[in-house]
């Protein structure tokens, strides 16, 4: 989990102790200042009511939740935060509410082990995505895993079976903690597990099956829930945590900024194969990836999902649920069809300090946890969970799924209930094939809902594996459920052997784009074609390309996300363009055929763009040979720049990843490579391209250079020359061009100078707002015994994220005619309130005359205070800081 950005504390519970910076010169007044009654302000919508699940004291620091459809709730505790390391950190808590009024009164340790970071509960099972620590230095490997309780003890019958090993690179989470790892996962109505892959990537990782897989970089992967298939879903995704999957199989993700470096939180519809572009292609090759539904600023995404129950009032149902650690909150995406993908609007919903996780059960109760302060290396004493139901919400038990007959199970699958759909479909997968018939008929009727048809057919498909063939064949002549007949058919490799192409190649002419894209897809799993791929390229035809212009948005100072050209080029890489979905995942599809032939072909025809487009992609001597020769016969100037400008693509590729390094929270974002290599084509690409720089007119030239600069051809003569090594830069400005991570993990390795630290803060000019010395009068929170209060990376956080750390001591007191009092707050008591305003003057107010007395949410002090600053300055500073105790 990463946590930039824009993070303001918007709900508190009584029970938490904010990490504040206030008017406390002592450890016996910080308890004072807690038990003041400060009212806090909730974000949860009145139609809804909030209970305190569990107490910090049993789920601490939770990093992730699922909630059985029984109403069983697991909790992954990771006191590791997303910095910290080591063992014995990590434990899976079961937590029972019998008496369904919103509070768990019984629990057990189901697991011990490290870094739980992600949870499926089905049957007696539970997935986990975990780690395995050998000593605070020796990290071992990140694994995706499954524990059984068959016995119902409430404890795991042993250690994790595991079902993908190495689903993280071992090096990053050695070095730097669980920070940009793999994280969240959620099993979605086709069966498969798909998981939420930060941008540490993943090397080597191995199924049950022995297929291996690496990745360079984040997106989303998926899994039989045996271990096997293990494929990737899409790529060029920052550091997701976790997956949102509606019943009809869209996927959302929203994701984390990387600080001003021009990818900020994203909320993004997730199309199988579809390019991302993170970090190497979004800022300077826009037209080869899939841009997100919005850009959102600053912010970390977390815990996310599509909530889908009855009893639930219609505004809050049927919408995808995202969480942002950053911001506290929950926020609903209100969705719009447009054409194969969506538009969106996103919404405050719940507000829920350092939101991590969520889930449902069948009954309807939405259970969130918080870290709520436990800051980047956890804490024993901070995060829990609450839990939240409708108004008026009565309990209703789930289905005993296991003991109902199978036309009894079959019928479960007409549920409007999303938890009981999916609950029904697992428990249809443990019984014999007799129960197949029961399911197909629900696919094929007409009146029943469309999320109860793709439940069934995904179901009948899982069932009855290559022997559902014929019956998805006659389902995919229904409009109305032909795209998810087409992906069924073709969902499983292992089944794909016979698969008709016929319904395929029609498909690409639907009137749906959904269609269109379902069968463009299914082509590229399907053993490879000429008519296939014919087919395919004539459909590569993109779009023309979206140009946006921000050069009048005005930078912000102290901002990392204001906008402006300088730190944020949004474009079109962050503008939803529904038009190029269906050529790029064509293109997705011919790289996956390897149809270098046809592409050939139709250079010289109509989709001639996007033939360019895929033989960009395929390293292959027949694919250079292929252009050379087209180049060589071409009279047409436009084409021939255009086969040039793919052969300056093709004349590095991307070196193969070993999984020893990252590039960190600020990737060179120029691209087409990250670590690019000559291969074996290398050379005739240069002789070629020098050729036609020897016989350029002047403005030919221009363009040539300007394209080997693009790609970064590096030719001598030809463009501009590889950047030299200079001097060492000033360090001046280091807090504001890092990101906040990484300003932790600098406060964690390097010493700091108190006496030094002084002198930083007092550059600072702080003093017009906080204590220094102790005879100084109380203004806004004090600085005194700061040391004795917080730890150092609560300090620095409470500098860097100043909303994110509010004192509790800092309140807004509003009388009983309106006027508001604002400022920190000295004393309460029956008889008297004082308050401090930010020049130190006390305003004595009579208690019978205050209305209310509320925590403020935002502080006067802005975000990029300490910008200007040195790492080693600021941790400097920090270290003064906590030297006042």
């Amino acid at each position: 989990m990463t946590h930039n950005g824009t993070h303001t504390m918007t709900h508190t519970h009584s029970h938490t102790h904010s990490n504040s910076i206030g008017s406390i010169r002592s450890i016996s007044s910080l308890l004072a200042a807690i038990s003041l009654s400060v009212t806090s302000l909730s974000a949860l919508p009145p139609e809804l009511s909030q209970t305190t699940f569990t107490s910090p004291g049993l789920t601490p620091s939770p990093a992730c939740l699922s909630a059985h459809p029984n109403g069983d709730v697991f909790v992954g505790v990771d006191m590791c935060g997303s910095l910290g390391k080591g063992p014995g950190k990590g434990k899976i808590v079961r937590l029972r509410d019998t008496d369904n009024d919103g509070v768990a009164d019984e629990h057990t340790i189901f697991a011990t082990l490290d870094n739980p970071r992600g949870l499926i509960a089905v049957g007696d099972k539970l997935y986990v995505i975990y780690t395995i620590w050998k000593d605070e230095k020796n990290f071992g490997a990140m694994h995706l895993g499954v524990l059984e309780d068959k016995d119902k003890d409430g404890k795991a019958d042993g250690p994790p079976k595991i079902l993908v090993s190495n689903i993280s690179c071992k090096t990053h989470n050695q070095s730097r903690g669980a920070d940009h790892t793999t994280n969240g996962m959620r099993m979605a109505i086709d069966g498969w597990i798909y998981i939420a892959v930060g941008d540490y990537g993943m090397h080597e990782a191995k199924g049950s099956d022995g297929t291996v897989l690496t990745m360079l970089g984040g997106g989303i992967v998926r899994v039989r829930p045996d271990g096997s298939e293990l494929e990737i879903y899409t790529h060029g995704l920052r550091n997701i945590y976790d997956v949102a999957v509606d019943p009809l199989m869209n996927i959302y993700t929203r994701g984390n900024t990387n600080d001003g470096g021009g990818w900020n939180v994203r909320f993004i519809h997730n199309i199988q194969t579809a390019k991302y572009g993170y970090p190497m292609l979004f800022k300077n090759f826009t037209d080869e990836i899939l841009p997100a539904l919005a850009d959102l600023g600053g912010g970390s995404g977390t815990g996310a999902m599509f909530f889908q129950e009855p009893g639930w009032p219609e505004k809050y149902n049927n919408v995808p649920l995202m969480g942002d650690w950053g911001r506290s909150q929950v926020f609903i995406h209100r969705v719009q069809p447009d054409g194969a993908t969506f538009t969106q609007t996103q919404e405050d919903y719940i507000g829920l300090t350092q939101f991590t996780d969520i889930d449902s059960d069948a009954s309807g109760r939405l259970y969130l946890s918080a870290w709520a302060g436990a800051g980047f290396k956890g804490s024993a004493e901070k995060g829990h969970v609450v839990r939240i139901v409708p108004k008026g919400w009565a309990y209703t038990p789930a289905p005993k799924f296991k003991e109902l007959a199978d036309d009894a199970l079959a019928t479960l699958l007409r549920s409007p209930s999303a938890t009981i759909r999916l609950h029904t479909q697992q428990e249809i997968l443990n019984r014999e094939a007799g129960i197949a018939p029961a399911v197909l008929a629900i696919a094929a009727d007409t009146t029943a809902s469309a999320e109860s048809r793709v439940a069934a057919i995904f179901t009948y498909a899982q069932l009855l594996g290559a022997n559902a063939k014929d019956d998805l064949f006659n389902l995919s002549n229904d409009a109305s459920v032909r795209e998810f007949a087409l992906r069924a058919m073709t969902d499983r490799k292992p089944y794909v052997a016979k698969t008709p192409l016929q319904p395929f190649l029609k498909g690409l002419g639907d009137d749906n784009p959904r269609v269109q894209v379902a069968a463009a897809v299914g082509l590229g799993r399907i053993t490879p074609s000429v008519e296939a791929a014919s087919l395919l390229v004539e459909n590569a035809v993109p779009p023309p390309v979206i140009t946006i212009d921000n050069s009048a948005t005005p930078h912000k100072p102290g901002s990392r996300d204001c906008g402006c050209p300088k730190c944020h080029q949004g474009g079109p890489h962050s503008t939803p363009n529904s038009a190029i979905v269906f050529p790029h995942v064509v293109v997705q599809s011919l790289v996956s055929l390897n149809a270098i032939d046809e592409c050939l072909a139709a250079i010289d025809g109509p989709s001639q763009d996007g033939a360019l487009w895929a033989l960009r992609r395929m390293h292959d001597p027949k694919t250079v040979d292929g252009l050379i020769s087209k180049l060589s016969s071409s009279n047409d100037k436009n084409l021939q720049n255009k086969i040039l400008t793919a052969l300056a693509r093709l004349y590095h590729k991307e070196e193969p990843y070993d999984g020893s390094w990252w590039w960190f929270t600020r990737p060179d974002t120029h691209g087409p490579y990250y670590k690019a290599i000559k291969w074996s084509e290398s050379d005739k690409i240069e002789k070629v391209y020098r050729a036609h720089w020897d016989k350029a007119d002047a403005a030919q030239k221009a363009f040539l250079a300007s394209n080997a600069d693009k790609h970064r051809m590096n030719l001598s003569g030809i463009g501009k020359a590889p950047p030299a090594k200079t001097a060492k830069k000033s360090n001046k400005g280091q807090v504001g061009k890092t990101s906040i991570e990484d300003v932790m993990v600098a406060l964690d390795k390097m010493k700091g100078n108190p006496k030094a630290g002084k002198k930083a803060l007092a550059s600072l000019a702080c003093a017009a707002c906080h204590n220094i010395n102790p005879d100084d009068p109380i203004k806004g929170p004090d600085f005194n015994h700061i040391g004795s209060i917080l730890n150092k990376e609560q300090i620095a956080e409470a500098i860097l994220k100043p909303d994110a750390t509010i004192a509790d001591s800092w309140v807004t007191v509003t009388m009983n005619d309106g006027t508001p009092h604002m400022g920190t707050l000295i004393s309460k008591n029956d008889t008297e309130v004082v308050v401090n305003n930010i020049a130190g003057i006390s305003a004595k107010l009579n208690a019978a005359d205050v209305k209310s007395i509320e925590k403020q949410t935002s502080s006067i002090m802005g975000p990029g205070l300490a910008n200007e600053l040195s790492l080693q300055q600021f941790v400097d500073m920090i270290s003064y800081l906590h030297s006042l105790k």
